[in-house]
Formats: structure tokens, C-alpha cells, sequence
């Protein structure tokens, strides 16, 4: 069995106005794609920087499989240069780990194309669209083929339709490289479409409140909001959500 490619052992993260997470634990096998829900302030971005290497806990151990420039994090906000184009913004973490322009540029055009902005190679972030902006984020993310991808919210400044469909863009293009995923969300619905495992966190200091496994293809079928297995693994999320916030009130 492969080791898991990231890992939170009983960590704890306390900021100066108390304790932010914990003690909390999660593990995450390769491949394997993980949605964290909870209430506002449980602590699922903070966990989401713990493994991403960005912050570290107060207490407790963080084990990373994934090596320097072999993860890599989406957030909310696209975070695009804006004097930069797409192609530009999509080959710069390949530049940056000192691949040659010239590859650097064909293989940003190979991500842009995957995320159906091959048309817009030349846009600068301020002629693209929300939705766009945020192809465009995938699109540099995994255009260096991470072991480890952390999606924070990406979605929640976009209309529904375009989460929908950006979510499905998300599954395919992680089908076709694979990497771990951990995929932050307050929405119930979008947790349990996009991921293999649904972890609920209680509110803050954010614990494990239960888990729910969907089993289910990972490359959504038509219609599969309206099936059982759906509306199931909803239906159990949300009250792992509820009993959590009652116990906490």
C-alpha cells in the first residue's frame, strides 16, 4: 500500500486570539481526491496551509510526500499577474523552476487549451472573466503536474452554473494527472460531486466530526446530482454538519 503523500497528526494551530484547529487529523493517499466542510472559521484553510507548507501547527506533526514545486495551491481569488498574459502567467511557475521559455510557453499552451482557453493565450487577467480567471489558476496549477493540488473556495465568488462546470473541469483534468487533491468548500453538494471522501470538521477550534465516502465514479455521469448515491451522500453530510453545530452550541 503507498504511503500517504500528505498527513496532519494531531496538530493544533493556536493565533493570538485563540485556537484556530485542532487537534485534528488527516490522511491523504495518492491519487485520492478529499473534500473538507465545515462552518465559517472551523479552521479549513488552516489546515489546507498546514499541508500545503505555508504555515506550521502549534502542536502536532505534518508529513509531506510532495517535494518542492510538486504542490501546488488555488485560491479563492485567482491571484494572476495582471501585467502578465495567460500564457505568461501559466508558464511562470515552469520558468521559475528553470524550464526553457520555449517549453515553458508550449506546455502553458497545452494547460490553456485543456481549460478551453486556448483562444485567449494573449488575454491579460483584467479582459478575462471570473470563470475564466479562474481556468486560467487551474490551468498554472497543474501545468507542473503536482503530486499534491489544495483548492481553497476557488469557486465561491462564481455563479452556480460555472461552478458546475468548472468543477467537472477539475475532475478531468485530475483524472488526467493524477494528483492528491483537497478541495475546501462550504457548499454540501459541491463537496460531495467533487470528491472521493467528504471530511466534516466541527466548528472551531475545528475537529473531525465524521467522514463520508462516496462511491461513485470519479468522472461524474450525467445527471448524477439526481441519483441516490447523491442525494445520500448529501443527505448524510449535511447532518454530520448539523449534529456537529448542535453539540458545539
Amino acid at each position: 500500500m503507498s504511503a500517504p503523500i500528505a498527513s496532519l497528526s494531531r496538530v493544533e494551530v493556536d493565533y493570538a486570539r485563540g485556537r484556530a484547529l485542532g487537534p485534528f487529523d488527516l490522511s491523504l493517499d495518492p491519487g485520492e481526491i478529499i473534500a473538507l466542510v465545515g462552518p465559517s472559521g472551523c479552521g479549513k484553510s488552516t489546515a489546507l496551509r498546514l499541508l500545503a507548507g505555508l504555515e506550521q501547527p502549534t502542536q502536532g506533526f505534518v508529513s509531506r510526500l510532495a517535494g518542492k514545486g510538486e504542490t501546488a495551491v488555488v485560491f479563492q481569488a485567482p491571484t494572476l499577474a495582471p501585467w502578465l498574459s495567460a500564457r505568461d502567467n501559466v508558464a511562470l511557475p515552469l520558468i521559475l523552476a528553470g524550464v526553457a521559455k520555449p517549453a515553458a510557453l508550449a506546455a502553458a499552451d497545452e494547460a490553456l487549451s485543456k481549460v478551453g482557453l486556448g483562444g485567449a493565450l494573449k488575454a491579460r487577467p483584467g479582459q478575462l472573466s471570473g470563470g475564466m480567471a479562474m481556468r486560467a489558476s487551474l490551468a498554472r496549477a497543474l501545468v507542473t503536474r503536482p503530486r499534491l493540488l489544495l483548492l481553497d473556495e476557488p469557486f465561491a465568488a462564481l455563479d452556480e452554473i460555472t461552478r458546475r462546470t468548472l468543477a467537472d473541469d477539475v475532475l478531468t483534468l485530475a483524472a488526467d494527472s493524477a494528483p492528491a487533491v483537497v478541495f475546501v468548500t462550504h457548499n454540501v453538494e459541491e463537496a460531495v460531486y467533487m470528491a472521493r471522501r467528504v471530511v466534516v470538521m466541527t466548528p472551531g477550534p475545528g475537529r473531525m466530526a465524521g467522514e463520508v465516502i462516496i462511491n461513485a465514479p470519479l468522472q461524474r455521469p450525467a445527471g448524477f446530482r439526481t441519483t441516490d448515491t447523491f442525494r445520500t451522500a448529501a443527505e448524510a453530510v449535511s447532518n454530520l454538519l448539523a449534529a456537529a453545530t448542535e453539540r458545539a452550541a
